[in-house]
């Protein structure tokens, strides 16, 4: 259902993002990373890696992914998982840190979806996926900043699907706590055995990036392991 269709993954130099990437290359997709990161793979007919991307910049956004379609010709999925994390309370925090987080969670998909969907319309059965957070749909303790800002990943996502229904499918997932090495070390007495892996998390996402998914819009759907 991925063969031949080409793939953006923002983030794609993190835990998550390295694994949809991977797992899409393998399945036969033509996938660019696009990351703040600087750029560690070598490009190859199936795989190009643009390091060093500012998408809380619209403009660097624009010229990733336009390039992007430009090298293969056209576009058919997004894939939205740049992003971040903050811990704070809302007492004992600073203001800052609510625009740091909207920029790195809502920005950064807002940027490129709208860059993208000129090329995704275009294509066959073009996709968006975004991930949003399980934990934005109440927010506990010193999530005050990150549940807002991924809440506004759902609202996005929402507002897409609607503006685009017919024409690019829209949905997100919600994961809950993924298991990667940076949360093992952040909450180390934790059971790892509940969380959700990041190859878990991934079949959701390609699911929705696939040509199955033609059904599927607007959804906003919660992986949350075993918690």
């Amino acid at each position: 259902m991925l063969k031949d269709k080409v793939i953006i993954v923002t983030g794609a130099s993190g835990a998550l993002g390295a694994v949809v990437a991977e797992t899409a290359l393998a399945r036969g997709a033509c996938v660019a990373g696009i990351d703040y990161a600087p750029a560690q793979d070598p490009p190859s007919a199936r795989r190009l890696a643009l390091g060093g991307v500012d998408l809380t910049d619209a403009a660097q956004a624009k010229r990733a992914i336009d390039q992007v379609a430009a090298l293969f010709g056209r576009l058919d999925a997004l894939i939205n998982i740049a992003g971040g994390f903050a811990f704070e309370t809302v007492a004992d925090g600073d203001p800052k840190t609510w625009q740091r987080m909207y920029e790195l969670n809502v920005a950064t998909a807002l940027n490129a979806s709208r860059a993208a969907i000129p090329h995704l319309l275009t294509a066959a059965a073009p996709r968006i996926v975004n991930v949003g957070a399980f934990g934005a749909i109440q927010a506990g303790i010193g999530m005050g900043a990150y549940a807002a800002s991924k809440a506004g990943v759902h609202r996005l996502t929402e507002a897409l699907a609607a503006e685009q229904k017919g024409k690019i499918t829209v949905n997100a997932v919600l994961p809950s706590i993924i298991d990667t090495a940076a949360n093992r070390a952040s909450m180390p007495k934790s059971d790892f055995s509940k969380w959700v892996a990041p190859q878990e998390l991934a079949e959701v996402i390609l699911f929705l990036a696939s040509d199955a998914a033609s059904a599927v819009t607007g959804a906003l759907i919660p992986v949350t392991g075993r918690v």
